[in-house]
């Protein structure tokens, strides 16, 4: 069974995106978050940033990244909801950590909390849905 027709098999609730839109909406986010990583790896090697202010980002990306196969290729519920926890948590992280240095990189990261948020509880629920 492809991940499509796994995914649609899900007890979801009646406020779940369409699939097409959640990836229109990362579609819009990614942008934001490499340009911002992309800045702050370079202040970061310019020495105008300490190193550990990458870390929540980085943990943040690995996280982000791990997602998909873990949901899709894994179909493990539980596990991706851990994750995207994870992800969420960092989000703040990140914003809390690079916040004295650049504020823009910290305000850019809003559009995409509130998206995790609004993920986070969607994933949730389908966990809890179908556990």
């Amino acid at each position: 069974m492809s991940w499509i027709e796994w995914y649609n098999t899900l007890e979801k609730p009646a406020w779940t995106p369409a699939p097409t839109v959640i990836g229109q909406i990362w579609g819009m986010l990614y942008p934001i978050l490499f340009l911002s990583l992309a800045f702050v790896l370079i202040q970061a090697i310019r020495g105008k940033l300490p190193w550990k202010v990458l870390i929540p980002f980085g943990i943040n990306l690995v996280a982000n990244l791990i997602f998909t196969p873990i949901q899709f290729g894994l179909r493990n519920l539980p596990l991706a909801s851990l994750d995207i926890l994870l992800i969420w948590v960092t989000i703040l992280w990140m914003i809390v950590a690079v916040w004295k240095f650049s504020r823009w990189v910290a305000v850019v990261q809003v559009p995409y909390f509130v998206w995790v948020s609004i993920a986070t509880v969607l994933q949730l629920t389908i966990t809890w849905k179908n556990w």
